[in-house]
């Protein structure tokens, strides 16, 4: 009993560690490429909005969402960006984030020749890696929370893209803190993904962005 007892310890010990090199690897690799404020960020011809849910199972409105569109207006409207490339996931008919979010960018003012959308952005690696080798950008602003805008910065840099991150408002309360928890655990996913060369679930033809 004590023999498998101190198996599962030096397991657990192990996962931690594992945990905290990953997390440590994107906070490092990432540390002063995230802005709060639109005065410091630097131009970018285009920002990748990473795609979330509109709405919560209860029915309520996503506030990751919501902040993510109101720093995308920001950064426009500050002529920090020129185009807002909309990056989500459209695996079903009835779900359908880029449709979503550009939707409520056009409702918030953004020109709709302004908005381009990425149809398979699955995940935040298929969204970072599309945005070069489908969308042909070199340098990207990322828009986001500042955990996920950390993460995905730590992929572009991997994949040779030049990325800053635009950091939405966070959010607080239980459903900001299971975010953030998850955050850890996709930070393993993520370093696992960059070990083995992971890529996108789809790539396809390229698409010119307009000057």
């Amino acid at each position: 009993m004590k023999k498998w007892a101190k198996r599962i310890g030096y397991a657990m010990l192990g996962i931690l560690l594992v945990i905290l090199c990953c997390n440590a690897y994107v906070e490092l690799s990432t540390k002063g490429k995230t802005f709060n404020t639109v005065a410091d960020i630097p131009v970018n011809k285009v920002g990748l909005l990473l795609g979330t849910g509109k709405y919560l199972s209860n029915g309520n409105v996503n506030l990751f969402y919501k902040y993510r569109i109101n720093a995308a207006v920001k950064l426009y409207n500050a002529k920090k960006i020129k185009y807002i490339l909309v990056s989500g996931d459209n695996g079903s008919t009835s779900y359908d984030e880029p449709t979503t979010f550009k939707e409520d960018l056009i409702a918030a003012g953004i020109p709709e020749s302004r908005i381009i959308l990425d149809y398979a952005g699955f995940r935040t690696l298929d969204s970072v890696i599309r945005s070069k080798e489908i969308f042909q950008q070199e340098d990207i602003t990322i828009i986001s929370q500042q955990f996920h805008n950390e993460r995905a910065i730590a992929i572009a840099k991997a994949k040779g893209i030049n990325a800053v991150g635009f950091n939405a408002k966070n959010v607080g309360g239980r459903n900001g803190f299971k975010v953030k928890m998850r955050e850890l655990l996709a930070r393993v996913a993520m370093c696992l993904d960059l070990l083995i060369g992971k890529q996108p679930k789809f790539l396809g033809d390229k698409i010119t962005i307009p000057k």
